[in-house]
Parts: C-alpha cells; sequence; structure tokens
C-alpha cells in the first residue's frame, strides 16, 4: 500500500475531529452540581448510621447514662423529623439554593462542634443543630437536583444514582463508625462530617443555581409547637426510666408536651399555610398506614440501637466487626424491597404485603428477646436478615396507602407528613424501649458489662433487660399488625402498585419531582432506606434524607 495512503487513512481531518470528540471533556457544571446533591446526601445518611455502632464508646467517653445515651440519636431525629416540612418551605421561600447552602454549612459546624464536645450536653446540642440543618439542605437537594435535569432519561438516571447513594450510604455509616471508632476515636464519627461538607458548600456555592420564590408564610408557630412538644413527651418518657413517672421533671415534661402538641393543633386549624394540613388525618387508610409505619420504625430503631450495645459491651466484639456484621440489614432490606416492588405488587393484596412484611419484623424481634450472652453471630445474623426483609417488604405498600387519594395540593405536606411520621416514631419508639430497659435493669449500665463474666449476675440482668426490650419491640410490631388489619381499607391495584399520587406536584410548585419516574428508576419508593432512616417521604417530596437517620 502505497505511504500516501496510509497517511490519507491515519491523519484526515475526518478521523482527527472524531478522535478529538472523543477526547476527555472538562467536568461541565451540571457533572459538578450532580456531584454536590450526592455527596450532600451521603453526608446525611451516613450520620444516621454512624453514630449507632460509637455508642458505647461515646457513652464511657463522656459518662452518659443508659437512659442520656439515647438522647444521642434521638437529638438528632426529633429535629430533623420535626423540622423538615418547614424546612422544604424554607426553600420554597427563600430559594433552594440559599436553603441548601445554610443546612449544610450549620451540619459541617455542629459536626466539629460535636467532635469537640467536652461533656454529653454539648455533644447533645450539637446532635440536635446537626438535624436543624439537615432539616434544611435535605428537602432541598433533591429539589435542586430536578432543576439540573428535563424531565425523562437523565432526571430518572439522576434519580437513580440519588437513590442509590442513599442505599450505599447506610452501610458505608455503619462500616465507616467500626473503622473510625476502632482507629482513631469516637470523635471522628463528627469529624468526618466537616472536610465533606466543606467541600460541598465550597463547591456548591461556585456551581449551583439558585431556583425561584414562592410568595408565602413561614408555619414558624406549627414548627416549634410540635417540635418541642414532641422534644418535652420524649424527654418525659426517658425521665421516667430512670428517676421515675412521678419525678417533678419526668410530670412537667409530659404536661408540657401535652399543652405543646395541643397549641400546634389549634394553630393548624388556624394557619394560612399549615405545615400539616388536619384534612390529611381524616383518611383512616392513610393515618393507619402512616401509624404502622411509626411502630415499625420503633421497633426497628430499637433493635439497632441495643444490638450495637449487646455485641460491643456484653459480647466483647470491636467496632469494626460490629460494622460489617450489620450489613446483612440494607442488603435485606434492597432485595426486599425489589421483589415486592418488581414481582408481588400487582399479583398480591397489597394489605397482605403489609401483614406479611410486619410479621417478619415481629418474628426478628422474638427472636432477639431469646439473645443470651453466649449467643452466636449466627443467630444475630438471622434476626437481622428477617427484620431487613420485613421493613423491606412492608414499606412499599405501607408508603403507597400513607398517599393513597390525597389531593394534588396536600401531594407535598402528605408525603413529608410520610418521613416526618417515622422519624418520630423512632425517637419515640426509642425512648419507651429505654425506658423499659432501665426499669427492668435498676437503672443498669450496659458498659458495665465489658470484662465481666458471661455467667455473672450483673450479665444476666442486662441480658434479660435487653430481651424484655426486644419483646417490646415486637409488641409494637404486632400493634402495628393490627392496625392493618383493622383500620387500612383493601388497596385498589392502582394503588398498590407504586402510583399512589398522580401528578406527585409539591403544592404545584415548579421544579416538581414526578413520582412515576422515580420509581421507574428505582421500582419502589423506599429502596432508598436500607438500614435505619427510610427516604420514600423524602423523595416523594424533593425531601432528601436521613433512611435515616438512625
Amino acid at each position: 500500500m502505497p505511504t500516501s495512503t496510509l497517511t490519507e487513512a491515519r491523519f484526515s481531518p475526518g478521523r482527527l475531529a472524531e478522535r478529538l470528540s472523543a477526547a476527555p471533556r472538562p467536568i461541565g457544571r451540571q457533572s459538578l452540581s450532580l456531584f454536590v446533591i450526592l455527596t450532600a446526601q451521603l453526608m446525611v445518611v451516613l450520620d444516621g448510621t454512624i453514630v449507632n455502632v460509637a455508642l458505647p464508646h461515646i457513652q464511657r467517653g463522656l459518662g452518659f447514662s443508659g437512659t442520656g445515651l439515647s438522647w444521642v440519636l434521638n437529638a438528632y431525629i426529633l429535629t430533623f423529623g420535626g423540622l423538615l416540612l418547614l424546612g422544604a418551605r424554607a426553600g420554597d421561600l427563600l430559594g433552594r439554593r440559599r436553603t441548601f447552602l445554610f443546612g449544610i454549612a450549620l451540619f459541617s459546624l455542629s459536626s466539629l462542634a460535636g467532635g469537640f464536645a467536652a461533656a454529653g450536653w454539648m455533644l447533645l446540642s450539637a446532635r440536635a443543630l446537626q438535624g436543624v440543618g439537615a432539616a434544611f439542605a435535605a428537602p432541598s437537594s433533591l429539589a435542586l437536583l430536578t432543576t439540573l435535569f428535563p424531565e425523562g432519561a437523565q432526571r430518572v438516571r439522576a434519580i437513580g444514582l440519588f437513590t442509590t447513594v442513599s442505599a450505599a450510604g447506610g452501610a458505608i455509616g455503619l462500616v465507616a463508625g467500626g473503622v473510625l471508632v476502632e482507629w482513631t476515636s469516637w470523635r471522628w464519627v463528627m469529624f468526618v462530617n466537616v472536610p465533606i461538607g466543606l467541600a460541598v458548600w465550597l463547591v456548591g456555592r461556585a456551581v449551583l443555581t439558585e431556583t425561584g420564590r414562592r410568595r408565602g408564610r413561614f408555619d414558624i408557630a406549627g414548627a416549634v409547637t410540635s417540635t418541642v412538644g414532641l422534644t418535652a413527651i420524649v424527654l418525659g418518657l426517658v425521665e421516667a426510666g430512670g428517676p421515675g413517672w412521678g419525678d417533678p421533671i419526668t410530670v412537667a415534661s409530659f404536661v408540657a408536651g401535652a399543652v405543646l402538641l395541643a397549641a400546634f393543633i389549634w394553630d393548624e386549624r388556624r394557619a394560612e399555610e399549615p405545615i400539616l394540613p388536619l384534612r390529611l388525618l381524616a383518611n383512616p387508610t392513610r393515618s393507619g398506614a402512616n401509624v404502622a409505619r411509626g411502630l415499625v420504625y420503633a421497633g426497628m430503631y430499637g433493635s439497632f440501637f441495643f444490638l450495637s450495645q449487646f455485641l460491643q459491651d456484653v459480647q466483647g466484639h470491636s467496632p469494626l466487626t460490629v460494622g460489617v456484621g450489620f450489613l446483612p440489614i440494607p442488603a435485606s432490606v434492597f432485595l426486599a424491597s425489589q421483589l415486592a416492588s418488581r414481582v408481588l405488587v400487582g399479583r398480591v393484596p397489597a394489605r397482605a404485603l403489609m401483614m406479611s412484611g410486619v410479621a417478619l419484623s415481629t418474628i426478628s424481634l422474638v427472636l432477639s428477646s431469646q439473645l443470651h450472652a453466649g449467643a452466636s453471630y449466627l443467630q444475630v445474623l438471622l434476626n437481622l436478615v428477617l427484620l431487613g426483609a420485613g421493613v423491606g417488604l412492608s414499606l412499599v405498600s405501607l408508603t403507597s396507602a400513607s398517599l393513597a387519594g390525597v389531593d394534588p395540593k396536600d401531594a407535598g405536606a402528605a408525603s413529608g407528613l410520610v418521613n416526618v411520621v417515622q422519624q418520630l416514631g423512632a425517637a419515640l419508639g426509642l425512648a419507651v424501649l429505654v425506658t423499659v430497659f432501665g426499669e427492668v435493669t435498676g437503672h443498669a449500665q450496659l458498659a458495665n458489662a465489658v470484662g465481666s463474666a458471661a455467667t455473672s449476675h450483673a450479665d444476666v440482668v442486662l441480658v434479660h433487660g435487653l430481651d424484655v426490650a426486644f419483646g417490646v419491640g415486637a409488641g409494637f410490631a404486632l400493634l402495628a399488625m393490627a392496625i392493618v388489619a383493622f383500620f387500612i381499607k383493601p388497596v385498589p391495584q392502582a394503588v398498590a402498585g407504586a402510583r399512589p399520587v398522580q401528578p406527585a406536584r409539591l403544592e404545584e410548585q415548579e421544579p416538581v419531582l414526578d413520582l412515576s419516574e422515580l420509581e421507574e428508576a428505582l421500582g419502589m419508593e423506599e429502596a432508598a432506606e436500607p438500614a435505619v432512616l427510610s427516604r420514600a417521604g423524602q423523595l416523594a417530596t424533593g425531601q432528601a434524607a436521613s433512611q435515616t437517620g438512625s
């Protein structure tokens, strides 16, 4: 072949242009914005699980009591769940970019403060502020994503990435918590958020575009009375497990909580734009599904809280071993939810799916109530798999029932309520279980079991307290089954499928998230929450994270 022919074939202008077009291109603004949103979601979800493994070390490091330790979780859960709807409203009225950056900044700074905490109250204050930051950042993150990508294949792929990060975040948090605690200190479960948050804030400030604003009013009174009222109720429950039910702090907490919740209802009836339209509570099917969901999370959060301490303080496992040991939970949640949404929905009645899933969770908690100090990991593994499978199987249909028949103008509030209920159900349930454990054990400390003989009296008392707490958690699940059986009417197949609200518009706001696209990307709404905090309500309303959470 002539040399001229080779030269022409190899270096022709057409081929050169083709090769240049195939060369790597600089990362665009859209890709950087997606990176910011996905990283922020990972941080929020990771924080919901990373603390669980560190709880025994936090207890010993800051001298928490058994009941006080639960506030390390509850301080975050209550402010995050209680202020989510207000955070979403802030994004509408102030701009989602501004609200997102504010939330990330507050979350990161409070994480830094929590890492330097020298006393229990300092850590709890930091955890509460973390929850506030997450409540403002999370609702805006997915809403910003919908502005980046037009409706269609691009948005579906972006949402798929978003929920994959959510699913991975729970597992990463469990393992990362074990690694950080074992190789450094429990303080790094807080510090780890700082460099991530700083990068998200700096890049986000440079690349994110502000969205339009709506005119309206904040329901500050509703947000404050509901959050503080529920916090007071949880405080009363926790204090009842310590000083007792007749203690002045316990009584005052219950009274204050009842008064504030009554004020919340009064405010919501009269507010021009309430964060929770009370008409959403009138439908027994929706209300029953939400209550059942909260009860399922009450048992699940209690299981995580006590199992992590049982494995470390009673059986003496390392934090890393415990973190890896919890991995069957996100795996079983994901697989069961995919099975439910892709195979069973449409073939099996929705109420039957709910009942069977809650039944599996009940069996798991009953088996956990039979654990003893010498129990093998295989026994714990079976409990984790059953619990994850039950949660994944039941929450798909429970979510659809929670949103069934909602007027499009209430879609945002209704789907936001789904997430709020699961967070607050987890907080209240954990408070009850901690109180029960304290009453049964005479307020003994799990941390004191370290190094004790398996047959010692103290160890027997502690394990008995754990067994009773798990038994009460099983009672929560049984109550959820009863509510499903008596209050949730058979859900039509059109609703049992994953399209409960059509179209799913956030109070007719733009940008919006079409639930059908989310469901086509995932095959379900609950796949995004693997371990502690389920994100179905957040995803349905443009509210990202927590799952969590936990």
